[in-house]
């Protein structure tokens, strides 16, 4: 059962982190629709349509949708052997249309197979690109687009080579408005009284100053000012037959070209698959552990689709970078996303004067945080030490992503993990046992010798179908080896949902290295155990009685 959400209830934190998301959003956004061939609103179509639409319709609390890095390639090729964008829009809605089949046939459950690590090492490689992509931005040299997250660049350089030729083309004005940036972005979060201002975020406060900075040294004269190709560079409409143009429809003449179907699937499935990864990392990412439900999620990005295929739309996933940037600045439920959707299209509506004096080394600034906190060392170090069985999926994903692309490492990893799976037993994963009485129920969940990622799916469900106020015993006697993925789920559920529920939950036979029954949330063990013997011994009194 799916809980209704109020959206008003952290407007403060919602609305804040919405902002930092629209601007992270709005170069992107262009930049995409830049490289994909396509005209430069189709992406901002996109991001509204998939901040405003999917976010309400999506029960993720976390994930921001829009144009997609990972479809440039896919958009920029089709849109050449269609011979329109239109005929091309025609392709982008029966690609939501078969997303929306996809939901309705649960093919979102496919999520569930996709192993932290592997999840991790995605989310750390794309934090490593975010920080190698927006360096050359930072210092002013921006001959690849916003939101390139390819190793091989449409400029003919790749990620590491694009880094020599910064050194070469280094804009004074821009590296100072990117270094005041990251020192208002780092000290904001620093100091008490302004980490406590939630509704005016760091990131705007970073882009008020370098507008007014880049205003100061453009009126003196100064060679420090950054010039129009270093800034924000939105479409301006000087009339309105021009705004209305914005707005492209479709060609449904096309729909008997069989080229036109080949598109919308390879659209549909390549969407997909980065939602569903997106959707497991954001519910990674998110501190109170909320579960989106997935065959929901491919539903919102369908009707997504649908609407932007119809209004002149790119095609749109879930996206890391901007589900980070949200995450990061403190986003507590899918208001922010919706926000962020509304201030899109808003702003481009009345005040793309304004957005278009906004230095690109700014907003590099802001996503070179976000890329930190992805990549941050500490992940290595923590999956170091769960073993080669956590590490080695991990780091071959994590270098993949970098070097290649992101559906291409999270594969890799896939394989990997699939590889150490099958050296082990295929023994089912738990044997589960439940004696009813009248009061509540007594539940043993007993794990079999190897408990592995593939077993997630069906031990989610066990989990989420416990009744209140019951009594679970999950045993671990027998078990030689539990998949990290299970260990944090049982943890999450002991802790969290457990005591949301009513639900007192005991461990048993879990190894000391798993450091389970001994944390703080584990101390009513004498009560626990007080309360199941009584209700034991009501349970066989009533079988007596029988």
């Amino acid at each position: 059962m799916i809980k209704k959400i109020n959206l008003f209830a952290n407007l403060k934190s919602d609305f804040a982190s919405g902002l930092v998301v629209f601007l992270v959003a709005l170069p992107l956004c262009l930049g995409i629709a830049l490289a994909s061939g396509a005209p430069l609103f189709s992406g901002i179509i996109s991001g509204i349509i998939g901040g405003i639409v999917v976010g309400y319709l999506s029960n993720s609390h976390l994930s921001v949708s829009g144009p997609a890095a990972g479809l440039t390639a896919i958009v920029l090729t089709s849109i050449t052997d269609l011979g329109s964008f239109n005929a091309f829009l025609l392709a982008v809605l029966i690609a939501g249309v078969i997303q929306l089949v996809l939901g309705f046939i649960k093919a979102g459950t496919i999520s569930n197979y996709f192993p932290n690590n592997v999840i991790e090492g995605m989310l750390a490689g794309i934090g490593v690109i975010i920080i190698l992509k927006q360096i050359p931005h930072a210092f002013g040299y921006d001959p690849d687009f916003e939101g390139d997250e390819s190793f091989f660049q449409s400029d003919g350089q790749n990620t590491f080579s694009e880094l020599l030729h910064v050194l070469d083309h280094i804009q004074l004005g821009a590296v100072i408005v990117a270094l005041i940036s990251l020192l208002i972005l780092i000290l904001w979060n620093k100091i008490d009284f302004l980490k406590n201002i939630k509704l005016v975020p760091a990131a705007l406060v970073a882009v008020i100053v370098s507008i007014l900075l880049n205003e100061i040294f453009i009126q003196s004269g100064s060679s420090l000012a950054i010039s129009k190709q270093h800034l924000v560079n939105l479409p301006v409409p000087k009339n309105f037959s021009e705004l209305k143009n914005i707005i492209i429809t479709p060609d449904f003449s096309a729909l008997s070209n069989s080229k036109v179907w080949i598109v919308a699937v390879t659209i549909a499935v390549v969407a997909s698959i980065e939602t569903l990864l997106c959707i497991e990392a954001a519910d990674r990412m998110d501190q109170l552990k909320r579960y989106t439900n997935t065959n929901v999620e491919l539903k919102a990005q369908g009707i997504g689709n649908i609407l932007s295929g119809l209004l002149g739309g790119l095609p749109m996933t879930s996206v890391v970078v901007r589900t980070s940037a949200n995450n990061v600045a403190g986003a507590k439920s899918k208001m922010s996303t919706i926000i962020h959707g509304l201030l899109l299209l808003v702003s481009v509506l009345s005040i793309p004067f304004i957005l278009n004096k906004i230095p690109l080394s700014t907003l590099a600034a802001v996503l070179l945080l976000v890329g930190y906190k992805l990549a941050n060392p500490k992940i290595i170090k923590h999956f170091w030490k769960k073993g080669k069985y956590q590490f080695v999926p991990f780091i071959a994903t994590f270098a993949a992503v970098v070097v290649t692309d992101l559906l291409k490492g999270v594969a890799l990893g896939m394989i990997i993990s699939i590889i150490f799976v099958l050296k082990g037993n295929m023994k089912r994963a738990y044997i589960f046992r439940k004696e009813e009485y009248k009061d509540g129920d007594i539940i043993h969940i007993d794990l079999a010798q190897e408990v592995s990622f593939l077993n997630k799916a069906a031990i989610k469900e066990t989990l989420q179908n416990i009744p209140k106020q019951s009594f679970v015993i999950i045993n671990a006697s027998n078990t030689v080896y539990i998949s990290h993925d299970i260990l944090a789920m049982i943890t999450e559920f002991a802790k969290i949902t457990s005591k949301e529920l009513s639900i007192d939950v005991k461990l048993e036979g879990f190894k000391k290295e798993y450091n389970l029954e001994n944390n703080e949330y584990f101390k009513n063990t004498i009560t626990f155990e007080h309360r199941y013997n009584v209700l034991k011994r009501k349970v066989e009194i009533v079988r007596k009685n029988n």
